[in-house]
């Protein structure tokens, strides 16, 4: 097992145990190599994360911000970036330039006026969470190589470009078939949360 990638700082730890990988808080269990390439995803990309998850900070914040307003649209609300900023637990200034790009994008819709504030038609409520990846990060997340090689391919792959390549298509096909409105309903129910 190898694990690449933690934060900032790129070294290999060999023959991980379950336990060093539960002590270091890397997963709760190994079952199989797929759950040791996930975690071993959620590490590495994008360098530029602090959070240890697979999307950048702003990523993150857009994610939840699109399903949030789908929630409020879903309720027929306009949503301000106040209410929006609290809903997800992210600071207003940082909200606000997430969602003036999505909105300029056309993710996400916006209204002027004492009744205005962002919120999503049918189309916005349809889109799709890799659209929102792809809008805010780029496609490297559904094209990268898993080590960050610059050149990896069928031809010259990296050591782990054949497993990695099988778990990038399911993320993507997972982010491809989950709608940013499908997920108001488990919020409303309290079976999903955009904060803790």
């Amino acid at each position: 097992m190898v694990v690449l990638g933690l934060r900032r700082h790129k070294f290999f730890l060999t023959g991980m145990t379950e336990a060093l990988c539960a002590r270091l808080g890397l997963f709760r269990k190994i079952k199989d190599k797929k759950v040791f390439y996930l975690c071993f995803f959620y590490l590495h990309l994008p360098e530029t994360n602090q959070s240890g998850t697979m999307f950048s900070k702003t990523c993150e914040y857009a994610i939840r911000a699109m399903i949030f307003v789908a929630q409020k649209s879903a309720e027929g609300e306009k949503t301000g970036i106040k209410e929006i900023a609290k809903g997800i637990d992210s600071p207003e200034y940082f909200i606000a330039k997430i969602l003036q790009d999505l909105s300029r994008r056309g993710l996400l819709q916006s209204a002027k006026g004492p009744n205005g504030g962002f919120y999503l038609d049918s189309v916005g409520k349809s889109c799709s969470l890799a659209d929102v990846v792809r809008a805010v990060d780029g496609d490297s997340l559904f094209t990268g190589c898993g080590l960050g090689l610059k050149q990896c391919s069928e031809q010259l792959p990296c050591p782990i470009h054949f497993q990695f390549k099988k778990i990038r298509t399911e993320l993507s096909d997972m982010l491809s078939n989950a709608q940013v409105g499908d997920f108001a309903q488990a919020l409303d129910n309290s079976l999903a949360f955009l904060r803790r």
